[in-house]
């Protein structure tokens, strides 16, 4: 059976428009991303500019919203969600809170054996990216918080009802890479200051996102699809990256820690990511 046959078989799940959200969600975003790339160069509008870098980043919650609320199942699926903790699953939850900074420390003590700088531990006085209509303080929740809204309340799980768990992050890592692609042409954004650092950085960046989905998504498996879960995993992702002036070769050495721990999980959690009927464990 093909991709594209796998992709327009109809489910049994109400979760069932991958093409049609996914579709929707990186053309309108790329649409008013662009949009914003080609104002940040050649007008001084950053009001505008930066509604439409919001614009583009809530159309895919908002496209969830829709989709959601036009289905009552979907509907009291949502709204459990935000609730469903469990205590036995505290390990999950400390991981949670602490995964993403463990990670860049350790990163920054091993770039110390390659004669990097002590100061990368110094908190950092400026963000890595400028923003006049929200403070960037406020984008690095805010931003994260709308993503998960929109990747973790509809579009993961469009995507787990057709594939298993291991595909379906291959799949969703290839995606969101490819729908932060305009970010990169906006002036003084984060990803446009990264790709002036370096096409290593940005390829880094990149390469970093199939082991974070990896680990987030067997987050909010292991704690039976909790979207707060997956909230706070990627809201301490970019907040812990910009506390430190970490050096950008510290992350790319993150993101090889990253890979290693997503390897392990996966060889440890066959069943849960291979056998495509399990959904939570």
């Amino acid at each position: 059976m093909s991709f594209l046959t796998v992709f327009f078989t109809m489910s049994s799940t109400n979760y069932k428009h991958p093409l049609l959200y996914y579709g929707l969600s990186i053309f309108f975003s790329w649409i008013l991303w662009f949009t914003a790339a080609y104002l940040s160069h050649y007008t001084k509008q950053n009001n505008w500019i930066n509604i439409l870098e919001l614009a583009g980043l809530l159309f895919p919650f908002i496209l969830s919203l829709v989709l959601i609320f036009t289905n009552k199942a979907l509907t009291h699926d949502f709204v459990n969600r935000f609730f469903n903790f469990d205590k036995s699953k505290w390990v999950y939850y400390v991981l949670v809170v602490t995964l993403m900074l463990g990670s860049l420390l350790l990163a920054q003590i091993v770039s110390l054996f390659f004669g990097y700088s002590t100061l990368q531990f110094n908190l950092a006085l400026t963000p890595s990216f400028t923003s006049k209509l929200i403070s960037p303080l406020a984008i690095l929740f805010l931003a994260p918080l709308i993503e998960e809204l929109a990747w973790h309340t509809y579009g993961t799980d469009c995507l787990r009802s057709r594939f298993n768990l291991f595909t379906t992050n291959i799949i969703f890592a290839l995606f969101w890479g490819i729908w932060h692609v305009p970010l990169s042409f906006i002036k003084d954004y984060y990803h446009s200051n990264l790709a002036e650092q370096g096409w290593i950085y940005s390829l880094n960046f990149f390469v970093s996102l199939f082991p974070f989905v990896f680990i987030i998504n067997w987050l909010y498996y292991k704690t039976n699809r909790n979207i707060i879960v997956a909230i706070v995993f990627h809201i301490t992702a970019g907040f812990f990256i910009e506390l430190f002036n970490t050096h950008p070769d510290s992350k790319i050495i993150q993101t090889l820690l990253l890979l290693a721990f997503s390897i392990m999980i996966v060889n440890k959690e066959k069943a849960l990511f291979f056998n495509k009927n399990i959904i939570a464990q």
